[in-house]
């Protein structure tokens, strides 16, 4: 499941891209794909082992182009091990929420990516944010949680404050807000609660089905409670 748009953010052979906050790799896994040599980087070293592996994987079934690498790093965003002007791209997705000195992790993403870089910022939209910390306090009180909530605004002005030219915006993932929504009503950690359950199989089987209805449904629903909001900016060339 993809948050950022490829086609507002194209990577492809002969770039390098960082993907900062990796986690699991979903977004890593599909600029490899695309033939861009890519760096999953994360503060958890299990996540970038599976990670590692995962790359392996590709390569053994011929997934990876031809001359596209993918590596695993750990480290913290504060404090980068990476030369200035390392980077092409960098994808920050779902990841600034949780850093609580979140302008000197904004500072660092600058430093590492080359003049005239291109970088994709995620968050958690406002609105679905906020309903999600009215039902639940669990819901952004554990460790590594949540700890800010995003304006729109607020975002743009802290990168543009960092050095960016700011671009356009988008929402995704307008299905899966209802989802934490219910999980944060009947516990987040409630995972066989009926009707969490039966809309998490909704959603697996629209990620592996991608059906035309859940498609134009989500199309309608992200403008108005997407769970992210998706921000693309320019390094100055």
């Amino acid at each position: 499941m993809l948050t950022v748009d490829f086609a507002r953010l194209p990577v492809g052979p002969g770039d390098r891209v960082l993907d900062l906050g990796a986690g699991g790799g979903r977004h890593a896994f599909e600029v490899l794909r695309r033939g861009a040599d890519v760096v999953a980087f994360d503060l958890d070293p299990a996540e970038m082992e599976s990670v590692a592996a995962m790359f392996a994987a590709m390569d053994k079934e011929g997934e990876v182009p031809y001359g596209a690498t993918g590596e695993t790093v750990v480290g913290t965003a504060l404090d980068m091990p990476f030369p200035d002007g390392s980077f092409d791209r960098v994808i920050a997705s779902e990841v600034l929420e949780h850093i609580p000195e979140d302008m000197a992790a904004m500072k660092e993403i600058v430093r590492v990516l080359k003049p005239g870089g291109l970088l994709a910022v995620t968050v958690p939209a406002f609105l679905p944010e906020r309903v999600c910390w009215a039902l639940s306090e669990a819901y952004h009180t554990a460790p590594g949680g949540h700890i800010r909530i995003y304006t729109l605004a607020e975002l743009s002005a802290k990168l543009k404050s960092s050095g960016l030219e700011i671009g356009d915006h988008h929402h995704a993932h307008g299905l899966h807000t209802p989802y934490w929504w219910i999980k944060c009503a009947v516990g987040v950690d409630n995972n066989d609660h009926p009707i969490a359950k039966a809309y998490h199989e909704l959603l697996v089987w629209d990620i592996m089905k991608r059906p035309a209805v859940t498609r134009i449904a989500e199309q309608i629903l992200n403008p108005v409670i997407g769970k992210s909001v998706v921000l693309y900016a320019r390094k100055p060339a």
